[in-house]
């Protein structure tokens, strides 16, 4: 079972399990949600959550999404998986916190598959 990535939120993903369904920003203004394979993690982390507190990992299975799944971009960044449509929930497999050290670092869980 093939696994992608996704940062968010606490209560981004509270509000998601409100709902049953799980959107952000990005799928309304560029028309797809950003997720990330497991090498990719960290870099996108430090680049887009440095400093921030309350973080999870989606862990999502890519053989469960309703929505189409796209694997996008050139360069030296490599091609990162694009969702586009809403995340239903039945295939996020497992949510795991994702924190940092002392000095502000990120670690990938000890968990993660």
């Amino acid at each position: 079972m093939p696994f992608i990535y996704h940062i968010t939120y606490r209560s981004h993903w509270n509000f998601a399990k409100l709902r049953d369904l799980y959107q952000t920003d990005s799928l309304e203004t560029e028309g797809f949600i950003h997720c990330s394979d497991k090498k990719q993690i960290l870099e996108v982390a430090n680049a887009a959550f440095t400093g921030e507190k309350d973080l999870l990992i989606l862990v999502i299975d890519t053989e469960l999404l309703k929505a189409e799944l796209r694997y996008e971009g050139t360069g030296s960044a490599g091609q990162y998986p694009h969702l586009y449509g809403p995340l239903n929930l039945d295939a996020v497999t497992q949510v795991l916190e994702f924190r940092t050290d002392a000095k502000g670092k990120f670690s990938l869980p000890k968990n993660l598959p």
